[in-house]
Order: structure tokens, then sequence, then C-alpha cells
């Protein structure tokens, strides 16, 4: 029987999900590795004994999201880890335009004011606002991950500092057009955000935005750091 792409994401995701976010983020794998353990596919024994091709547990959470007409899970997810890759790209000319101005990488006053535009957006676009502005938190620190590493390379090179600084306010007009674009991805995706399948069809999402835009190591362990807070919790829900 030929499985849709939803499940074949699905299917996949189980097996690449730890050594995703393993590689990136040590402490994203430990905290998430649970949810994959406790979910049925990739599960030979239980798989084996289901007659249907694997298609237990999130797998057919997964096959079932992409039957009713709406977009399926990876189609929902995958813009998401899309847009964080582009808002990361906008890491290294905040770092090049910060760099040497006496401009500090944490700024709380600005971050404030990214977080309360969004959760504003939220509302109007219909996403939930505190699942936006926790999504959001995590893109910021992701983008300063970047700047910071960015900083330590140039203060040990300094010939590989850009020899342009941008102007850091169109760069913010960038970042916004970005945020704009994330938080209607947000409002999107909640049934697929909410599912169990969710992370690991995140994983396989991020490992394709990887794949699409050539993430250096640096960006793609950034990329990790920005999305944990995609999904919502299951941990009431695996403990049931």
């Amino acid at each position: 029987m030929l499985l849709s792409a939803s499940v074949r994401h699905a299917l996949t995701a189980a097996a690449v999900t730890t050594a995703l976010f393993a590689s990136a983020a040590p402490g994203f794998a430990a905290e998430r590795q649970p949810t994959a353990q406790t979910g049925q596919i990739g599960q030979t024994g239980q798989t084996g004994q289901t007659g249907q091709t694997g298609q237990t547990g999130q797998a057919a959470q997964a096959s079932q999201a992409g039957q009713t007409g709406k977009p399926g899970p990876y189609a929902q997810l995958h813009p998401l880890a899309s847009l964080s890759a582009e808002r990361l790209a906008t890491a290294d000319l905040v770092a090049a335009a910060k760099w040497g101005a006496g401009s500090p990488i944490d700024d709380p006053a600005r971050e404030q004011v990214v977080l309360d535009t969004v959760r504003k957006q939220a509302v109007e676009t219909g996403a939930d606002p505190e699942a936006t502005v926790r999504v959001f938190r995590d893109q910021i620190e992701a983008n300063k991950l970047v700047q910071r590493e960015l900083h330590r390379l140039w203060t040990a090179d300094p010939s590989k500092v850009p020899a342009e600084r941008p102007d850091l306010a169109e760069v913010r007009k960038e970042i916004n057009r970005v945020n704009i674009a994330l938080v209607q991805a947000i409002a999107g995706s909640a049934t697929a955000r909410s599912a169990s399948y969710c992370r690991g069809v995140l994983a396989v999402s991020a490992l394709q935005v990887r794949h699409e835009k050539q993430l250096d190591r640096l960006h793609f362990k950034a990329l990790a750091r920005a999305v944990p807070s995609v999904c919502a919790e299951q941990d009431s829900e695996d403990a049931a």
C-alpha cells in the first residue's frame, strides 16, 4: 500500500529527531527525546503486530491530518522551519551592524518591542498570542547565538570582519517582514503544532531546510535553538 507524503515524513521523523537535535543542540535533544520514544512509529515490535505498514500512533495521526483536505503536517510545519532560517540569516547582518559600534548584542528594550508587536499581530491573525511569544523568545535567543559566535570569530580573526557595516534600521525592516510571515505561519499551523507527531515532522522539516538553504554548522545549531517552542507541550498526554 502506498503511503502518503505525510505518513512518510512522520515515519522518517522518528529515526532522525534525536540525531538532528543531538548534533545541533544537545539540551534540546535531551528535553524532547522522551516524546520520540513514547510514539509508536519506529517501534518494530508494535509495527509488526499492526499489519498496517506502520500506520500506527503518530504516523496514523499524521495520515489522518493529511487526508482532511487541509494542509498536512509537513506543509504546516516546513514554513516555520524555513522562515526561522530566513530570520537567522539576518543575524549575520545585525552582528556586522553592531560590530565596533558599541551596540550590545542583548537589547532587552528592543526585544520587548518585538514580543509586544508579534503578540498584537497574533491576535489580529488568529494565532495563540502566548504560543507566538514563546516561539519568538526562542527566535530572539537563536539570533543572538549567531551574533555572539560571529563576534567571537571576528575578535579572534579581524580579517574576517565584513568590509561594510549594514544599516541596522534597514536590516530590522527585513526582520519585521519575516516576523509577520512567521506569525501567519504560526496561525496556520495550530493543528500540526498541537499534535503528538509535531516534533518528529518538525525535525524532518529542519533537515530539509538545512539542505535547501545549505546552512553551515553555526546556523543549523541556531535553527535548533529557534524552534523548540513551535510544538505544543505533550508531556501531560504522554504521561497519561
